[in-house]
């Protein structure tokens, strides 16, 4: 029986290690539970993601993210945008996915990024915001376009 424990335990460290190497974070930042709760100051339910601990692992950590730039201006090229995991026709804003698959970019220096319906890998630090509902679960700070 000790034996079937202690291989479960290295099973799933050596499963959460591998996937905290992993180039791609998606997976790890997809792991979040979600409970509907009532919000005094905005009159209605909302949704409140609950990020996992694997996931909380990564915050304030180096994280490589693909997924597709959705812009939050008219202009051409951005130094602060929202990648998200999904194309733009299925992203969280259009209600087909949920806010753990979107991250809001603040690019290193400011350098602006053009926009390509492409999909793209950035790097950057990650900040996991659990607790203001007004602004998205993910940001990446200093990030740099990978390709």
């Amino acid at each position: 029986m000790k034996h079937t424990i202690l291989l479960l335990l290295i099973t799933i460290t050596g499963s959460m290690s591998a996937q905290m190497q992993s180039k791609d974070n998606w997976n790890t930042l997809g792991m979040v539970s979600i409970s509907t709760e009532y919000d005094e100051s905005l009159g209605m339910e909302i949704q409140k993601p609950t990020v996992s601990i694997i996931a909380k692992q990564l915050d304030g950590k180096e994280v490589e993210l693909s997924g597709f730039i959705i812009p939050l201006t008219g202009k051409r090229a951005q130094s602060h945008f929202m990648l998200s995991r999904y194309p733009q026709s299925m992203c969280f804003f259009c209600g087909k996915a949920g806010p753990e698959t979107a991250a809001q970019v603040f690019m290193n220096g400011e350098k602006k990024v053009e926009f390509t319906e492409d999909k793209v890998t950035i790097k950057g630090i990650l900040r996991i915001n659990a607790t203001d509902m007004n602004n998205l679960l993910y940001t990446l700070d200093d990030a740099e376009m990978i390709f």
